[in-house]
C-alpha cells in the first residue's frame, strides 16, 4: 500500500537528512570544494558531470564518493529514493555555488576562517592517524568472541512482533464529504467483517490506496491512529473503520509473527562491527594514554585559573 496512507513514511525524510548532511558536514566526503582549484580542475576533467549549475558541477567520482561514504543498508535505499539523490545533488551544487562566491571575496583568507581551517584540519589529522594507529587485526572477533558476545547480551536481541496488515482506505479530499465517506467505510467494515474472505475483492474494489499490503512491520512502523485497532485484531479479523488525518481505514491483520530473539546469523554482522569499532576504541585509548606517560605532565594552575576568570 502507499506508505503515506498506513506506514510510517520517515525513510525518505532520513536519507535525505543523512545526504545533506554528508553535503554539509566540514572534513566529510565529497570534499571538492574545499580542494584547491588545480586539484578540482583535475578530479572534474577526469570524471563525467552528473550534473550542472553554471560553472559548478558535480563529478561522477563525486557522487561516487558519497555512496562509499555510507552504510552498505542506506546506500542501497538512497539508489532506490531519486527524489532524496536529486535533493542531495541540488543541495551540493548550491553549496558550491555559494563557495565560489565566497572565494571571489576572498574569504578564505579572513583571519576567523584560517583559524577554522586549521582547527578543522588538525581534526583531520589526529582522526586519520588514530585510525592508522589503531586498527583492529583482520580475525578479530573470534567465533568464539562473537559467540560469548551474543551470548552475554540476548536480553537485547528481542526483536518486536510483527504484523502484516491489508486495508480498504478511502481518502477525504473535501471537508463537506467525511461524513459520506464514513458510512461508505462502515458499511465495508460491516461487509468485510461477515466475510473476511471477500476483503480483497472489496479493497481491489473501493481501495484508494493501489497497494493495500503493508508487508510484515511492528507496530511502531503503522500509522499511530491505526495501531490499537491492530493490535486488538486476531489473523484473519477484519477492524471497525479508524480514522486518521488522511482518511478512513478498514484493516485486515492477514499475518503476525510474535516476539522473538534475533539468531546470532541475523545479528553476526552488525555485532561483528560493533566490537570491532569497541576494540578499536580501546587501542585508540591506550595508545593516547600511553602518550601521557612518555613524559612528565605538569598543569599550571595558577595559569589556568587565570584563564577562567578572563572574560571571554
Amino acid at each position: 500500500m502507499k506508505k503515506p496512507t498506513l506506514v510510517v513514511g520517515a525513510g525518505a525524510l532520513t536519507l535525505l537528512g543523512l545526504a545533506l548532511g554528508l553535503a554539509l558536514r566540514p572534513g566529510s566526503e565529497p570534499v571538492a570544494a574545499q580542494q584547491p582549484a588545480s586539484a578540482v580542475l583535475q578530479q572534474t576533467a577526469s570524471s563525467p558531470a552528473v550534473a550542472r549549475l553554471g560553472n559548478q558541477q558535480v563529478a561522477a567520482e563525486e557522487l561516487k564518493a558519497l555512496f562509499a561514504s555510507l552504510p552498505e543498508d542506506a546506500r542501497a535505499q538512497l539508489r532506490g529514493n531519486r527524489a532524496a539523490l536529486d535533493a542531495w545533488i541540488r543541495s551540493r551544487l548550491a553549496q558550491k555555488a555559494v563557495l565560489e562566491q565566497a572565494d571571489a571575496q576572498g574569504w578564505r583568507q579572513r583571519p576567523e576562517v584560517e583559524q577554522q581551517t586549521r582547527a578543522a584540519t588538525e581534526q583531520i589529522v589526529f582522526r586519520d592517524y588514530m585510525q592508522s594507529v589503531s586498527q583492529v587485526p583482520a580475525d578479530y572477533p573470534s567465533a568464539a568472541e562473537l559467540q560469548q558476545a551474543y551470548d552475554s547480551g540476548k536480553a537485547a536481541w528481542m526483536t518486536p512482533p510483527l504484523y502484516r496488515v491489508s486495508q480498504i482506505f478511502l481518502a477525504v479530499a473535501e471537508p463537506q464529504a467525511v461524513e459520506q465517506l464514513r458510512r461508505q467505510a462502515q458499511e465495508l467494515s460491516r461487509k468485510a467483517q461477515a466475510a473476511p474472505a471477500d476483503f480483497a475483492a472489496l479493497a481491489a474494489q473501493y481501495s484508494q490506496d493501489r497497494d493495500s499490503d503493508s508487508g510484515l512491520q511492528p507496530l511502531q512502523q503503522l500509522l499511530p491512529e491505526v495501531r490499537s485497532a491492530v493490535a486488538r485484531l486476531k489473523v484473519g479479523g477484519v477492524s471497525e473503520v479508524v480514522q486518521s488525518a488522511a482518511g478512513f481505514h478498514v484493516l485486515k491483520l492477514t499475518e503476525q509473527q510474535p516476539a522473538r530473539t534475533a539468531t546470532l546469523d541475523e545479528l553476526r554482522e552488525r555485532l561483528t562491527q560493533a566490537l570491532r569499532a569497541q576494540r578499536q576504541e580501546q587501542i585508540a585509548k591506550a595508545y593516547l594514554e600511553g602518550m601521557l606517560n612518555t613524559a612528565t605532565l605538569s598543569i599550571d594552575g595558577a595559569a589556568l585559573n587565570q584563564v577562567l576568570d578572563d572574560k571571554l
